[in-house]
């Protein structure tokens, strides 16, 4: 495996330079991490990207979604930058976003609406999958109405119509809508990954802090079994997350043994995402519970990104259809990755 312990020092030193309670784009972050190459990793150089592999989108993500950033990094990297490199159109320079959707195409008349489209008032551009086009639609060619999820980021609406520019409407390459469905959960993953270590680590700082009945309450037993389930629930998540991109990043996208690594760190890391944002909030008692509070910045992310890019449900049940399918020889090799 590819040592990513200076990649990860980088990335945690931008990301917690860079926290801050605000919401919205932030422009100085994604500046930052433009000129480390951090936003383009995964992409060609063609396209702007710096050719990392998945593995080393991961421990950005990760680290990302530990500090809570306000930047639209799986978005452009994982998702906008590939489809539009993919489907022959130019890649813009900035933050882009991405979406599925249904749009009327008639050759570069494009009309439609999307609805809760990632940081769209802030992307310079945004490539839209329809069941036929790939569509790259401009600031300028769109009307934005500002959204929002739970954690405060921008899931915008989006209405187009009128003329794009020659070469922005494309066929959509083969495979590539199941593509973007696992790329967006891979990425969804780590982010959930690395907010449940955030939280964690909160929760193991207050306790230590917090004084009742003359210690500190991380002294007492059950706070420390709590944390301790936590950190469990952590390692596990961490786990997943980190197997599937070594998945995709050995195999690609297209080996069924990648999509269900894929299925299972979106379910594990969504399952791990409510147990670790219960108990750090219980550690924290009323004031985890204040806007004030910093706790709020990862846990609402965790409540919001369990949802985003398939439910714990929806993959849970592709992870079991996946091993009836595998039956009792094929399961081994399934779970494991090993014939």
């Amino acid at each position: 495996m590819t040592d990513n312990s200076e990649l990860r020092e980088l990335a945690e030193s931008i990301f917690a330079d860079a926290r801050d309670a605000g919401t919205g784009f932030d422009a100085e972050l994604w500046k930052t991490l433009e000129g480390t190459g951090l936003a383009r990793l995964t992409l060609p150089s063609e396209a702007g990207g710096s050719e990392g592999g998945f593995s080393d989108a991961a421990v950005v993500l990760v680290e990302a979604g530990a500090y809570a950033a306000r930047v639209p990094l799986v978005e452009t990297d994982l998702l906008a930058g590939w489809l539009l490199h993919a489907a022959g159109i130019d890649v813009p320079a900035g933050p882009l976003t991405a979406v599925t959707g249904t749009l009327d195409v008639e050759g570069s008349t494009v009309r439609g609406a999307l609805q809760r489209v990632p940081w769209a008032r802030a992307a310079a551009g945004i490539a839209v999958l329809t069941p036929h086009h790939v569509v790259l639609l401009g600031p300028e060619q769109i009307t934005v109405t500002d959204g929002s999820n739970l954690a405060e980021e921008p899931r915008d609406a989006v209405v187009v119509d009128g003329e794009v520019p020659s070469g922005a409407v494309a066929a959509v390459p083969e495979g590539a809508a199941e593509e973007f469905r696992l790329r967006a959960a891979l990425g969804r993953a780590q982010l959930l990954a690395g907010a449940a270590r955030g939280a964690l680590a909160a929760a193991v700082r207050y306790a230590g802090e917090r004084v009742q009945f003359g210690r500190p309450i991380g002294r007492f037993q059950a706070v420390q079994q709590q944390l301790a389930l936590a950190a469990a629930e952590v390692a596990a998540a961490s786990a997943a997350a980190s197997a599937a991109a070594a998945a995709v990043t050995a195999d690609g996208f297209a080996d069924p043994a990648s999509r269900f690594a894929v299925a299972a760190a979106k379910a594990r890391t969504g399952e791990a995402a409510g147990a670790v944002a219960r108990i750090a909030h219980q550690v924290h008692g009323a004031i985890g519970f204040t806007r004030e509070h910093d706790l709020r910045l990862l846990t609402t992310r965790l409540w919001a990104w369990r949802d985003e890019d398939g439910s714990d449900a929806e993959w849970n049940s592709e992870v079991g259809a996946a091993a009836l399918a595998a039956g009792p020889e094929g399961l081994w090799p399934l779970v494991t990755g090993r014939p």
